[in-house]
Order: structure tokens, then sequence, then C-alpha cells
């Protein structure tokens, strides 16, 4: 951290804390859109919240911090912030996506930047190998999640950063699953970092938020231009809410992934149960990655039930754990990917690369664990043919 030795501290006191002024633990919610200037030219450094907010301002230098980058950007929401950074492409260029990622970035790509000329391919960049191979002069970044979503699986973001380092283009990691208290893509040689900080980073399902941080001052200069000019900013009110949540950041995780463990156990001895995804599990294909690049893995996972248990049953029968889109909230959030998270995604790209119609993504929140695991078990029970 470059301020505070341990990320605990850090998520706390980093960035811009408190106010000079009035000596106010807080940064104050400056809920104003324009500023007085002296003269002509003349400021205190800020013109207009578009352009720059002192409270948003002291979440981007938050973020910034914790991630080790030179500049974070807050964004009116998570694909806001991967549009303003996709934004940084133009006509003829092509990214390469991993084959499971968010579908709102899958649809964004397909269905907006298409438009534009800036094309994408979907590649397994688990396969470094291959990989490399796929790089052509018109690929301009590759854009990975890792852990993927909501297949779980796991990318080397070291390996795909050396490869892109030595074309010459950008690696771009949506480390929304993990946070920077369990990874930092750009300690691993990532270009740029985004996140949807509606999820773990707010942590309580009561706000919409995106953050991007990048590694160098030229990419900062051309993301501030483009937060700028296309003006997907966060809201000074949201800010403010953005850093009390992330002040607990750690806490509320070491009990996230705590719980998960826990659920994955029971999963695995669960007879109703065909497969769990989870990328702490010793066995799961890319665990000794992850334990290289991430503190653990993480309180995302998936799992199928087997052939002769109702779906639909079994998501109408939980009681505690909530049926909704997202993730990382305080609550256990559960959703059917095929139906809800992917379902911008074509039906035989889900088949080709696993998001079948009977997979279930569950986001362990920091209930007792013991309702958690009554909840899945009565659920199952109650769903069997």
């Amino acid at each position: 951290m470059s301020n505070h030795t341990h990320i605990e501290s850090a998520l706390i006191h980093g960035g811009i804390s408190g106010d000079e002024r009035t000596g106010a633990v807080n940064v104050p919610i400056y809920q104003t859109s324009t500023y007085q200037q002296q003269g002509l030219g003349i400021n205190k450094g800020y013109e207009y919240s578009r352009t720059g907010n002192p409270t948003r301002e002291a979440l981007e230098s938050l973020i910034s911090e914790l991630e080790n980058g030179t500049a974070g950007f807050a964004f009116a929401s998570g694909m806001a912030a991967i549009t303003a950074v996709l934004s940084l492409f133009r006509s003829g260029d092509r990214i390469i996506i991993s084959s499971n990622v968010y579908g709102g970035t899958f649809r964004v790509l397909d269905k907006i930047f298409l438009n534009f000329g800036i094309k994408y391919s979907i590649e397994d960049t688990t396969d470094l190998k291959s990989l490399d191979k796929k790089i052509g002069s018109d690929v301009k970044a590759i854009f990975i999640e890792s852990p993927a979503n909501p297949l779980m699986s796991i990318t080397d973001i070291k390996g795909v950063s050396e490869i892109t380092r030595k074309h010459g283009i950008y690696t771009i990691v949506d480390n929304t699953f993990m946070t920077p208290y369990l990874q930092r893509p750009l300690d691993l040689g990532a270009d740029i970092v985004v996140h949807s900080a509606t999820k773990y980073l707010g942590g309580h399902s009561d706000l919409i938020a995106g953050l991007v941080v990048v590694n160098s001052k030229e990419l900062a200069d051309r993301i501030h231009f483009i937060q700028n000019a296309t003006g997907g900013i966060l809201q000074p009110f949201d800010s403010f809410l953005l850093i009390r949540g992330i002040k607990t950041l750690a806490v509320r995780m070491d009990r996230h992934v705590e719980n998960a463990k826990a659920v994955v156990e029971f999963l695995r001895s669960n007879d109703a149960v065909e497969k769990v995804f989870y990328p702490g599990s010793p066995d799961f294909h890319g665990y000794e990655i992850n334990k290289k690049q991430a503190k653990n893995g993480g309180a995302m996972l998936s799992f199928e039930l087997k052939e002769n248990y109702d779906i639909k049953k079994f998501f109408s029968s939980l009681e505690l754990i909530v049926l909704a889109e997202s993730l990382g909230g305080v609550e256990s959030l559960i959703c059917h990917p095929a139906s809800m998270t992917h379902a911008s995604i074509p039906y035989e790209i889900r088949q080709k690369v696993g998001i079948t119609e009977g997979l279930i993504r569950l986001s362990v929140g920091i209930e007792n664990i013991r309702d958690i695991t009554s909840d899945l078990q009565n659920a199952i029970y109650l769903s069997k043919k």
C-alpha cells in the first residue's frame, strides 16, 4: 500500500480522508453542481462537478491506493466504467474477451461497440499458449475476469500481462469478484482494473457504482478525458456511501469467504449436487494459479443439481437466500445465470462455454452459516422429483 502498510488500515484511512476545514473524520458530501470562481480562469481546483467533485475525488484516490494504481475514476455503474475503458479504442481495433465473462460486458461489445467498428473475439484465456497465437495486428487489448462469471474459471493474470506487454497491447481485468482485498491485478502486470463497485466494495446492495484504476499517467489522462467528455460520473452521495462501504470490506470479506468455504463443503457432501465450481477447492481447475495471484478463493461459487431435481422448485423453496441479480451484498444472493445475468449471451455460446440451464450461481452472504446451509438443504429436499 502506498501510504499504509496493511490493506485493512488503508481501507479505513486511505486516499483523501477527513476534512481540514472542520476536522470532520469523514469526507463531506459536496452536493454541488458548480463552484464559485475568484476571477476569470481562477478557481480553487474545481469548476463543475462532472469534471471534478471533492467527495468523488476522495473515493477515486482511495481505490487508486487500494489497487496500487496511478489514478482512479468513479462512474455511475460498473457498465459505465467498462464503457469508458472500451472508449479508449477505435474502429478496426479488436478486443479479446474471456470465454465466460459477465453478460453485460458481452452485450455492450456485441450490441454497441460493434456498431462503431470495434470488434471482439471470445477466447479461452486460461490457455496462454493458444491465446498468444490468437493475437493479430488488430488486437489492442485482452479483457479478462478471474475468477470469471459464472463458472469461476481462473486466468493467469501475470501470464496474460506478459503476453500483452510483448505485443504492446493492454491487459484489462475486471476484479469485481475478488476486490483489492483479495487480489491486485496491477501488481501482477495488468494495465487497467475495473470494478462493479455495486458488489463487494459497496457491500450492502444499496448503490450502483463503477470504478476504474490505471497504471500510468498516459492512461489516467485518457480515462479522465473520457470520463469528463462522456459524463457517466458517480454522484457525491453515492461516492460517500461507497467510501463508507469500503471501510468494512476486510471484515465483511473474511466472513463471506469463511461462509463460502462451509457452503462448498456442504454442497460437495450432498448427494443431490452434481458439480461445484469454486476456486478455493484444491481439486478445482485453476486452483494453483488462483492461489498464487489471490489471497483465497473468494465467496462466489456455482453448482449444478442432479437431473432428478427440479431447479424451478429449488429456487421457489428458498426462504433466507434471495433470488436476485447482483452479488457481493451482506445477504446471500442466488441466481440462474442462463436466464438472468447471462441471458444476453446467445444460447449456443452459453452451451459451448458451459453456462448450462441447470447452473446455479450463489453469492454467499454473512448470515449465520447454519441458516444458509439449512435453507439450501430444505430447498434441495423440496425440489426432488
